[in-house]
């Protein structure tokens, strides 16, 4: 029998690239290897659950049954693959060995751990999946006190979703206003007061030292000398894709899974997507690239090789206190900001030295202009 092409990874970048393999190849042996449950589920949604009030049971939207039965493949669950033979073009799992035809590592990334002080440092949380939602869900019953780390993307929205349930949310962070990397200063100080009016108290320009057990809770001393207190500590402070996986079996691998753009790593036999993967000098942790790669990597390994297109793709932030669409400079972009602030929002265009449209921000009532703006952006990577 012809070993299978081989997807490790159950999370959108897999199961998406599963589903669109399917189109093109109905009756190949198809194989998705996971460590977690394999029910399909919409990582972006982790942040947004508590005010829909989802559980994590009800925000898996297909159990890994119905997923096995849509994609006519083999899913192999609480599975962790622990090494690569490249020349054999084998799987390590405890489950034994697996072979493969062709292998798509679709491994995601691990939430950053923020490395503090403390005899309750090891108590603090973060959600990365499915289990870790659950998990924080139990911890959170009954508390009221939220300490949360880091005001980016994820932090933010994680602080509109505790708010909003009617929680006391501290957010801390080094930077000097939320979503710092893909805002400028006055879009950022916009959401900073819309945040703080759903009742978010913001620690800027310091950073979390140590965290100390006592009754009832936890002492977070900042390194501004404030001291917090908290029920629950939430750290989502960044992502970091993994790759101990793919530089263990001596792929390349930079600050992602190093592919072209036909996904594929160094090994040709190997290819690379989502998180994980970076293509081009690019790690685009968002679900627009994900269907992106997804929908170009599926011909390549039906044998028709397609390099992945990336067009614009403006970021939602899932911020209801505060709509919000980004979408970035490319990294290296030479331009300025332009920024209007209104009542009712902030509308920040990044041009170019032609007076090109290189970037946007749009907070509040500007983003009614997202479709309006968004054609005129150049593609990420044409």
């Amino acid at each position: 029998m012809t070993a299978p092409i081989t997807l490790v990874g159950s999370g959108l970048a897999g199961y998406n690239l599963a589903r669109e393999l399917r189109k093109l190849l109905p009756d190949a042996p198809l194989r998705v290897v996971t460590a977690d449950a394999g029910d399909f589920y919409s990582k972006p949604m982790l942040s947004n659950a508590l005010t829909a009030n989802k559980t994590a049971a009800q925000l898996a939207m297909k159990p890994v049954g119905k997923m096995v039965e849509e994609l006519k493949a083999e899913v192999l669950t609480h599975t962790r693959v622990t090494a690569i033979d490249r020349t054999a073009k084998v799987l390590h799992t405890a489950a034994g060995e697996l072979p493969y035809s062709k292998l798509v590592l679709a491994l995601g990334a691990d939430q950053l751990l923020p490395g503090l002080a403390g005899d309750a440092a090891a108590a603090v949380v973060s959600v990365n999946d499915l289990a870790d939602y659950a998990h924080f869900r139990e911890l959170l019953e009954g508390k009221q006190r939220i300490v949360l780390l880091g005001a980016g993307l994820i932090g933010c929205e994680f602080a509109n979703d505790l708010a909003a349930s009617g929680r006391q949310v501290d957010v801390v962070d080094l930077a000097n206003w939320p979503l710092s990397r893909l805002l400028p200063e006055m879009a950022g100080q916009y959401l900073h007061e819309k945040l703080a009016g759903l009742g978010v108290r913001f620690h800027l320009g310091t950073s979390v030292q140590a965290v100390a057990g006592e009754a009832g809770g936890y002492r977070v001393s900042l390194a501004n000398g404030k001291v917090l207190e908290a029920e629950l500590v939430l750290s989502a402070i960044g992502l970091r894709p993994r790759l101990q996986l793919a530089s263990a079996a001596g792929l390349a691998v930079n600050r992602g899974i190093v592919v072209n753009r036909l996904l594929q790593t160094s090994d040709p036999d190997i290819y690379a997507l989502g998180d994980c993967a970076e293509v081009d000098g690019q790690v685009l942790p968002f679900v627009l690239p994900i269907m992106q790669a997804a929908r170009a990597l599926a011909p390549t390994l039906a044998g028709t090789p397609t390099p992945v297109v990336y067009p614009a793709m403006p970021v939602v932030v899932k911020t209801p206190v505060c709509p919000t669409v980004v979408a970035p400079p490319a990294m290296g972009s030479v331009g300025a900001w332009q920024v209007e602030r209104s009542e009712t929002g902030v509308k920040a265009l990044f041009k170019g030295e032609q007076d090109q449209l290189l970037g946007f921000a749009l907070l509040g009532a500007a983003t009614s202009e997202r479709q309006a703006l968004a054609p005129q952006l150049p593609a990420v990577l044409a």
